[in-house]
């Protein structure tokens, strides 16, 4: 009796690394909402144009987006980034997508 060969199963394709779909330079203006969030601003910030810039992004895009503007420093001040990120996501009404990690 002669012994199947085995088939090999596909092996998965990795997941493609996400991106962000805008220019990082322009999210600077997050690092002011962001300073007027920190800073407890008396009264309520102005979501725009932060928010605005995010607005059309999927959740995990707008994360994305937001992790390489405070990787790199863009914002312009140093920052706990799973605060600062989780501050500026949900303030524009996004959501950290589960298992999101900024690194």
């Amino acid at each position: 009796m002669a012994t199947p060969t085995p088939t090999p199963s596909p092996s998965p394709s990795p997941s493609p690394q996400a991106s962000c779909p805008k220019d990082t330079l322009k999210l600077e203006v997050c690092g002011d909402l962001l300073n007027d969030l920190v800073h407890l601003v008396v009264g309520t910030p102005r979501k725009t144009p932060c928010c605005s810039l995010i607005a059309g992004l999927a959740d995990v895009d707008a994360a994305v987006c937001l992790c390489t503007a405070i990787k790199a420093n863009v914002l312009g001040i140093n920052l706990n980034v799973p605060v600062s990120l989780s501050l500026l996501l949900n303030y524009c009404g996004k959501s950290i997508p589960t298992d999101f990690q900024c690194a």
